[in-house]
């Protein structure tokens, strides 16, 4: 039986293609490389697909943006400035489709920046990381635990130092970027929660523990008279 070139080279998935094909769907596409994001909206017409809107992480450096170009948080904003342009460009409505890649949190991240823009995207949110994560908030920990060995702290970071910006400062540059991309003030974290220590019993003074009261003891049982 002949079978299509594509899906010998493991290159589509025809099911997926043909379900988002049927339902008319505009659709989004992911893909993360080991240096960079790019996302695409496309729309599937009978010549072919025709792509409506494209951002690629490099274009995040024209809105300021010092940080990585491929992990959580440029993966949001490049998702976040995609959404942008396909609603520039009339498309307020997309599913995100994958093809044979798998999805990752990177690709669920920027499914949510899409969706942030303010496009119709369907995705769970059990699926997306958290907002700290997106903001870089665990590089910050992680920088912050690191500093107290500057040379390890240095070469962890010398790409990030080297751009102008600290790894401590993550969480307040993304914000700085997502407002210059969306034109909207970012909305004011909620402090962590510090977790509070089990508390411990007071002792009596001395050191001593209470005396536990003796149980009452068992009076021997009388012998039947004979």
């Amino acid at each position: 039986m002949h079978t299509l070139k594509r899906i010998r080279l493991d290159k589509t998935n025809y099911r997926k293609r043909a379900a988002v094909i049927i339902g008319r769907h505009s659709f989004a596409t992911v893909r993360v490389t080991d240096q960079n994001v790019s996302a695409q909206v496309i729309k599937a017409t009978p010549t072919g697909d025709r792509v409506i809107a494209s951002a690629h992480s490099h274009e995040l450096a024209k809105h300021g943006w010092k940080g990585s170009t491929n992990n959580l948080p440029a993966c949001y904003l490049t998702g976040l400035l995609l959404g942008k342009k396909a609603l520039e460009k009339g498309t307020s409505k997309a599913v995100l489709y994958i093809g044979k890649e798998h999805f990752t949190t990177r690709v669920a991240a920027c499914a949510k920046g899409i969706a942030d823009a303010g496009v119709n995207m369907p995705i769970s949110e059990e699926s997306v990381p958290s907002d700290e994560r997106i903001s870089g908030q665990h590089i910050a920990d992680y920088a912050n635990a690191l500093k107290s060995d500057q040379q390890e702290y240095n070469s962890r970071f010398s790409a990030l130092l080297k751009n102008g910006l600290k790894p401590e400062d993550y969480p307040s540059h993304f914000d700085e970027v997502r407002t210059k991309i969306t034109g909207k003030p970012a909305e004011p974290r909620a402090p962590k929660e510090k977790k509070e220590a089990p508390k411990k019993e007071a002792k009596p003074k001395g050191g001593k523990e209470p005396k536990k009261e003796a149980k009452a003891e068992k009076k021997p049982k009388e012998g039947k008279k004979k």
